[in-house]
């Protein structure tokens, strides 16, 4: 694909190539060697370049999948050797990097625990690519859905708005209905149960997972539910009061103990569980809770690196080969970079023009060079000799309006002095906005509210709630 043209030869960066100036050509992405399948090799190295796929094709991508999807089972079953993956959130970049990691595609077995769109920026990108390896690879490539793979946890983060964004409402309806055709759960060799959250009261045998009807929205109740919510207690012996206790930081589901889980894996002859839905410092989390000399009833694996760029952690991926389980963890990779809420450079411009307007005005009402006194005073003077006739009430709303404009001034103009560290803080405050009176205060105080926040993972919790 041509790139965007340099006529003037002013591009500032040069060493970054620009991005494709149209669709990838159908007769590229669907040759004709190789009817109904979509070459991944020529979609990946388009989309690493940031270009865009057109909406007809998005449209037959997503339908092809979603016809091999629908005739799997539920539950589904997997020999080793196999790679299993967990959270991807959008970080189309770090899963390149996890391929390069996890092994081959073409010879390579993989299995997807969910997550794969919302809080990163590229979740696109990354359904077409595992949309595009289910297709070639039917059989060895899986994907298992995770709680983020639902109308309503899509439409309270950002992937709707990335859809509306690339595409229309069409693009995003469309991809939605293709995530009610996921899998929910698989056992791989006999003994292992992979699932993005956990188990649920209501699971006795795996027999009842077989049993459920997937093709749905996610409910907030049951093992359907419960599949994709809930979460193992965080303690290192995994003792709790109950088996199942109401999971508080969702907001739907249960934490799950040693006891339930004990219970469950020896009533189903299963050695561990595998499951997602949590980042982790390291990639992964190890649940020892029978003991260290005793092999994990629990194994968390997540593989968004450095998720929404600011929680510092590692991703990781579980390489099953031969009975054995071996970790590899993977750094952050560079990823191009998007304004927030995917804004347009005329709307991320706005603090700069209300800035100079506000100047503009400030200008107007401040004390003339060689007056004495304050700035509030003075204005006030000259409020009173050109309207002697208001009242000193009227006086003194004015003189206020005065004040008030200049700190509007003063936060303006931090707002473009610091307009990334602005962003990094929003990023990481619970409801996306930036703590009332805060940017006031100015650069320092800013500074320390990052510093605060160094704990993502405790402040962003209330984003790990399920939306009422």
């Amino acid at each position: 694909m041509e790139p965007l043209a340099d006529p003037l030869g002013d591009r500032v960066v040069e060493e970054v190539p620009p991005p494709p100036h149209r669709f990838l050509d159908s007769y590229l992405l669907f040759p004709r060697s190789t009817p109904g399948k979509p070459d991944w090799k020529v979609l990946k190295d388009h989309l690493k370049i940031e270009g865009r796929v057109s909406k007809a094709d998005c449209l037959q991508l997503v339908g092809l999948a979603v016809s091999i999807f629908r005739r799997e089972r539920t539950l589904i079953e997997l020999k080793d050797p196999v790679t299993i993956v967990g959270d991807i959130h959008g970080q189309f970049y770090d899963m390149l990097r996890m391929f390069e990691l996890g092994g081959d595609v073409e010879s390579t077995k993989y299995l997807f625990l969910g997550d794969y769109v919302d809080r990163g920026s590229f979740s696109i990108e990354v359904v077409l690519m595992l949309y595009a390896l289910k297709i070639n690879y039917p059989n060895t490539v899986f994907l298992l859905r995770g709680n983020h793979e639902c109308r309503q946890m899509t439409s309270f983060f950002n992937f709707r708005e990335e859809c509306l964004h690339k595409y229309d409402e069409e693009i995003y309806c469309t991809i939605m209905e293709s995530f009610d055709t996921l899998p929910l759960s698989c056992i791989v060799n006999n003994k292992f149960l992979a699932v993005h959250g956990g188990i649920s009261p209501e699971l006795s045998t795996l027999e009842d997972i077989s049993r459920i009807q997937r093709f749905q929205e996610t409910p907030r109740l049951g093992i359907y539910c419960d599949l994709l919510w809930s979460d193992p207690v965080d303690s290192e012996n995994g003792q709790s009061t109950d088996q199942y206790k109401n999971n508080e930081v969702r907001g739907c589901s249960f934490y799950y103990n040693v006891r339930a889980v004990n219970h469950f894996l020896k009533r189903n002859r299963l050695l561990s569980i595998i499951r997602a839905h949590e980042a982790q410092l390291d990639g992964y989390k190890m649940h020892r809770w029978n003991g260290n000399s005793e092999f994990p009833v629990v194994i968390t694996i997540f593989s968004a690196p450095n998720y929404c760029d600011v929680y510092n952690n590692k991703g990781a991926i579980i390489k099953f080969n031969n009975n054995n389980l071996n970790i590899q963890q993977f750094n952050y990779t560079a990823h191009p970079y998007i304004l927030p809420n995917f804004m347009n450079i005329f709307t991320w411009s706005i603090p700069f023009v209300i800035e100079k307007v506000l100047a503009m005005l400030f200008h107007l009402i401040q004390p003339r060079n060689g007056e004495d006194g304050s700035r509030d005073e003075i204005a006030t003077d000259r409020i009173r000799k050109l309207q002697s006739d208001l009242r000193e009430s009227k006086v003194e709303v004015f003189r206020n309006k005065v004040k008030a404009v200049s700190k509007m001034m003063k936060m303006f103009k931090f707002l473009r002095e610091e307009k990334e560290l602005i962003m990094e803080l929003k990023g990481l405050c619970p409801d996306n906005r930036v703590p009332r009176g805060l940017l006031i205060e100015g650069k320092e105080a800013v500074h320390n509210a990052i510093q605060i926040f160094e704990k993502a993972k405790q402040f962003d919790l209330i984003n790990e709630r399920r939306p009422d």
